[in-house]
């Protein structure tokens, strides 16, 4: 999940009038009325747009915000650019309705119509100070280089913010409260300003008073670090302090319990997904322009921040390391569990003598000693500078979705003990649900049921929990199918109502209603918010494309659901994502296609009972009837309870020539009527 939202003490927009929603804390990204991305493309306009956010609704002059983004320009080609920069502004805001307001000498958003995460978090900072453990970033992590004027501006801005934060923050502390609260409270102002020694000192104390010495003398030296990172010593009263507890600790016999460094990884308010970050980059040869390595690792972050179970960190923040690559650092001193990191080169072809580039990433595990846990290379045409970047950066985000979710996975299963957080119990029921044994798959239930239990507000549960009944319900495993069906409807309402702007949740939700109630159109509006928010997550696409399907638009279910197969051809979850093209092939008379289809997935995942059924129909209706008599005794075994009378009751495809056809191959496969 991006940084900045991630918490659910910042709630959403929830007023009617509100059309665009923007997240400044971290990596920037904005949001239309319909949960769509309206982020503009050029990272200057971006730029404008954030200015114009924090500009507290007032209008800003057209001068200022050239002297902003074009300090280095006459004052004609400064202007000449700013048109052009308010021209796409407005075109990317048109799903907001009119938000944007310009004239001759000024620009404004209407504050009526915008919601920022920064001014909320600040607004419910005074009252509520869980809000303010949101800030987990730098405000517009994504933005500095654009211009000398504007790095100025951003770094007073990122002051004021923080300060202000900090304030807040420090205003919910007292010297009078237990020492587990005071540390809490100590913790929430260090995160906010790393560089604040009050808010170390008072940390160390409250660490100290409750008894752990060893904590105290853990945070003095991550202290040490962040205030030499600013060319700062620590003040007399922390280094007394901090001998103090040394002397304690000593005359108590304990020895101190040794830290990796004097740099630890920065302390995370909540922690719910991994957290990567994109290193620059690397320029290989000549040829390849630094526009490209630089729009493309930025392209990469936008993309990745998509991912709500994902805690992205820009290749801005990245590139203020000595060494943006050095996994040391990017642990110690960011906190980084991944590090995507890789080269751009640039060529041109013998064949045709047209440009193109190789981009060679690798994604690194910093918890497995830096191990390279995925690797790729992608060779492109370079004649179409976006395209290529859109193309690499989709297909790179929707591979190593599901492989950082594997490795977090088999993280929390090796966990002792056992899993103490709702994200955790979440990662160890997610590889059950797939695996589709019948004794780990209801184990993994009661963990989705234990993580709703324990964090109520928690969005992703739901939503898995949703996904697990739909599983339930298909694999003939439900007790009570009715009372599952409703259960997964309950489940992922719940879950788009906990966050709106999850595509994962809108798309399981979707698929519980296409594929559970049969309520298509609703099932597609879903399908289509996902992925206008998310059009890198192919499970939005097999689900979208499966809508389709059932409400018997064919093609265009095949042309959906093959799409994920270009963003992620190697997917761990191919075998379900497959067999969602099976009946599609089959009503559109491509038998041969379906049987191929089918002998992949049953032998991928033997367990699937809704891949038994199509290609038991398949078989039958190319008139292989043996191996169709085969399929059907494997279905079966799996499902002894199926009837065709029953499939025919609860499939979701509802035209009745599609119906006709899968009964009538049902039937000669010699599966009982019912």
């Amino acid at each position: 999940m991006p940084d900045g939202l991630a918490d659910p003490a910042l709630p959403p927009a929830q007023s009617d009038q509100i059309t665009l929603r923007l997240r400044l804390i971290g990596t920037m990204d904005a949001w239309g009325l319909a949960s769509e991305r309206v982020l503009p493309r050029v990272r200057k306009t971006r730029g404008i747009l954030a200015v114009l956010a924090l500009s507290a609704g007032r209008p800003v002059p057209r001068a200022r915000l050239t002297g902003l983004f074009w300090s280095r320009r006459d004052r004609e080609q400064a202007r000449a650019s700013l048109r052009q920069s308010l021209h796409e502004l407005g075109h990317a805001l048109a799903p907001c309705g009119g938000i944007l307001v310009t004239t001759r000498e000024t620009a404004q958003l209407l504050p009526e119509r915008l919601w920022v995460d920064a001014t909320e978090v600040l607004r419910l900072g005074a009252t509520e100070p869980a809000a303010l453990d949101v800030i987990e970033g730098t405000l517009l992590a994504d933005l500095d280089g654009l211009d000398p004027a504007f790095d100025q501006w951003l770094a007073e801005e990122r002051r004021r913010f923080r300060a202000r934060a900090r304030t807040q923050a420090e205003a919910h502390y007292s010297a009078h409260d237990p020492a587990e609260v005071r540390v809490v409270a100590a913790r929430r102002i260090v995160q906010i300003d790393p560089t604040y020694e009050p808010g170390w000192l008072a940390l160390i104390q409250a660490l100290g008073d409750l008894g752990d010495r060893s904590a105290a003398l853990a945070a003095y030296d991550q202290a040490r670090a962040e205030l030499a990172r600013v060319g700062a010593e620590p003040a007399a009263e922390l280094e007394a302090t901090a001998q103090r507890l040394r002397l304690e600790l000593r005359a108590a016999g304990q020895p101190r319990t040794e830290v990796s460094t004097s740099h630890p990884p920065p302390q995370r308010a909540t922690v719910r997904g991994a957290r990567i970050g994109v290193a620059p980059l690397k320029l290989l040869g000549t040829g390849a322009g630094e526009h490209l390595s630089i729009a493309l690792a930025d392209e990469i972050t936008t993309a990745l921040s998509r991912l709500r179970w994902l805690s992205v960190v820009s290749s801005a923040t990245l590139a203020r390391l000595h060494d943006p690559t050095d996994t040391v650092a990017a642990r110690r001193d960011l906190g980084l569990d991944f590090l995507l990191a890789g080269s751009v080169q640039a060529a041109t072809s013998p064949e045709t003598g047209a440009p193109q580039v190789r981009v060679s990433l690798s994604l690194l595990d910093l918890r497995a000693e830096a191990q390279v846990v995925w690797a790729q290379r992608f060779d492109r045409d370079a004649s179409d500078i976006f395209a290529l970047q859109d193309a690499v950066a989709s297909e790179v985000v929707a591979r190593i979705d599901p492989e950082i979710l594997l490795i977090e996975a088999r993280r929390a299963e090796s966990r002792v003990p056992a899993p103490a957080s709702a994200y955790e119990l979440l990662l160890k029921a997610i590889p059950a649900i797939y695996r589709l044994d019948r004794v780990p798959f209801m184990e993994a239930g009661v963990l989705l049921a234990a993580a709703i239990a324990r964090e109520p507000d928690y969005a992703a549960p739901h939503a898995w929990y949703a996904y697990w009944h739909i599983f339930l319900v298909g694999q003939g495993w439900a007790e009570n199918a009715e009372e599952a069906m409703r259960t997964a409807g309950d489940l992922a309402t719940r879950a788009i109502a906990l966050d709106p702007a999850d595509a994962r949740g809108l798309t399981i939700a979707g698929h519980v209603q296409a594929y559970l109630h049969r309520r298509h159109d609703q099932a597609i509006a879903l399908h289509d918010r996902a992925l206008s928010i998310n059009p890198n997550l192919p499970m939005a696409w097999v689900f979208s494309g499966a809508a389709h399907g059932y409400a018997g638009r064919h093609a265009e279910a095949i042309r959906r659901i093959e799409r994920y197969r270009r963003l992620s051809p190697m997917d761990p979850h191919a075998f379900l994502f497959e067999t969602g093209l099976m009946t599609p092939h089959i009503l559109q008379g491509d038998y041969a296609e379906a049987v191929r289809i089918g002998e992949a997935v049953t032998a991928m995942q033997p367990n699937l009972t809704a891949a038994w059924k199509p290609y038991a129909i398949a078989l039958a209706l190319m008139g292989r009837d043996q191996e169709a008599r085969e399929a059907a005794r494997r279905l079966l075994a799996l499902e002894p309870g199926f009837t065709i009378s029953g499939f025919l009751a609860t499939t979701p495809y509802v035209r009745p020539e599609d119906l006709a056809t899968l009964a009538a191959g049902l039937e000669r496969a010699g599966l009982p009527s019912g």
